[in-house]
Parts: C-alpha cells; sequence; structure tokens
C-alpha cells in the first residue's frame, strides 16, 4: 500500500491522543496501533510489526484479548529471537479506516467503533489466521486454539 494521505495521517494522530488520554486499564491505544500498521503495512514494512499488528488483531477480535493483555503477548513474543514469517498483505484491508473511527462521538461510540475498525481489518486479513494460530501456539500465550490464558 501506498504512504498514508495526510488526512488519514492526521486521523490517526488525533485518535492516538484520545487513546493515550483514555484511562481505561483496558489500553485500547494497542488496538489502534495494531489496525493502523495492518491496514497500511506494504512491502517495505518489517515482518516483526507485521506480525505483531495480526497478532494484536487476532488476539483482540477472536481471544476477546484486552489492549494490555496483547501489549504482555507482544513482549513474550519480542523476547525470542526469530526469523518473523511473511504474511500475505490483502489488496483491501478491510472496510473500516481510521477517519470513520474518529468521526464516532467519543466515548463508548468512539470505542466500539475502534473494536469494530480491529474486526474489519482482521477480516480482511482472514487468510492469515491458520498461519497466526500456528505461530502463536510456539509461545505460552493461548494454551489451546481458542482458549484464553
Amino acid at each position: 500500500m501506498s504512504e498514508p494521505a495526510a488526512p488519514d495521517q492526521i486521523a490517526y494522530q488525533e485518535l492516538q491522543c484520545y487513546t493515550l488520554a483514555h484511562g481505561d486499564p483496558a489500553f485500547l491505544h494497542q488496538h489502534v496501533l495494531d489496525a493502523w500498521v495492518a491496514q497500511h503495512a506494504d512491502g517495505r514494512t518489517k515482518p516483526i510489526a507485521v506480525t505483531f499488528a495480526l497478532a494484536g488483531l487476532y488476539l483482540h477480535v477472536e481471544c476477546g484479548f484486552t489492549g494490555r493483555q496483547v501489549q504482555r503477548a507482544h513482549m513474550v513474543m519480542a523476547k525470542r529471537k526469530r526469523t518473523w514469517p511473511a504474511f500475505i498483505l490483502p489488496a483491501a484491508r478491510g472496510a473500516v479506516d481510521v477517519s470513520q473511527v474518529l468521526a464516532a462521538a467519543p466515548g463508548p461510540g468512539r470505542d466500539a467503533a475502534i473494536h469494530e475498525w480491529c474486526a474489519s481489518v482482521w477480516q480482511a486479513f482472514r487468510e492469515n489466521r491458520h498461519a497466526m494460530v500456528a505461530l502463536l501456539e510456539e509461545y505460552p500465550i493461548i494454551p489451546s486454539p481458542g482458549r484464553i490464558a
């Protein structure tokens, strides 16, 4: 994908400010980071960035992890030095984008829009699901598919 358009970049920065100031212990900010990276990844994006973004989206959307739990999972994954897999980058990256999320009213409406964005982006990357589950099974993050640690 090409560089994000200036309005998208501005919307992303505004959404980051919102989530960083949120004060919610669930740490919504992590979900914003993961959705943005996955939605804007291209051939120049480091494999670790794509891997962590997709891991975060999978853990949140399919396993119900909070942003704080995703952040801890990323720390577990980062402890092991490895070559990160190359995931398939679909042409379409979801029906929801950062500007739509930011357009939602601050509070519960915007928080729900963040979750919808994550689900939309993860759905776009669904062909990577098997590879992501296999990768995460290598770590003490989820003891078995679908069961939260």
